[in-house]
């Protein structure tokens, strides 16, 4: 039984997702801006992506995919980062964000990948019958 803060770590990291690949689709403008020049095919970097938020987030959501669908999630992270640095180094094109926000985000790509990894991944998990010595405290 795994206990209410990682439920609800588990749903959070799923909606989070889903609702981020939903906007690759809805409002795919502000991330082709975000593509660095020499990535090919920007279009469909940015339907593949969204696509992949949308699949790992339900994944998730889902124990039997749950770790497959963590990993590829933080792998997704991983390689959305030149974008978040693109954007950083270069301004973020059709926005009016500072530059010192788009500087503050890169940190945050880490911190997503931590969230993933201690809701889906760490906590919880059982190797060779046992449970991890690591677990979420249960919330009264």
């Amino acid at each position: 039984m795994q206990s209410v803060a990682r439920t609800v770590g588990i749903w959070l990291v799923g909606i989070f997702f889903i609702v981020a690949g939903v906007y690759h689709f809805a409002q795919p403008t502000p991330y082709l801006a975000m593509m660095p020049p020499w990535l090919p095919e920007p279009g469909l970097l940015v339907v593949v992506s969204g696509l992949t938020e949308i699949a790992g987030g339900i994944g998730v959501l889902i124990e039997r995919f749950r770790r497959m669908a963590a990993w590829g999630l933080i792998v997704l992270l991983i390689a959305v980062f030149p974008a978040n640095l693109q954007v950083a180094l270069n301004g973020w094109p059709g926005t009016d964000f500072p530059r010192w926000f788009l500087w503050v985000r890169l940190p945050f790509q880490g911190l997503f990948i931590w969230l993933v990894y201690r809701a889906c991944l760490k906590a919880g998990t059982r190797r060779a019958g046992k449970q991890s010595e690591v677990e979420w405290p249960d919330v009264p």
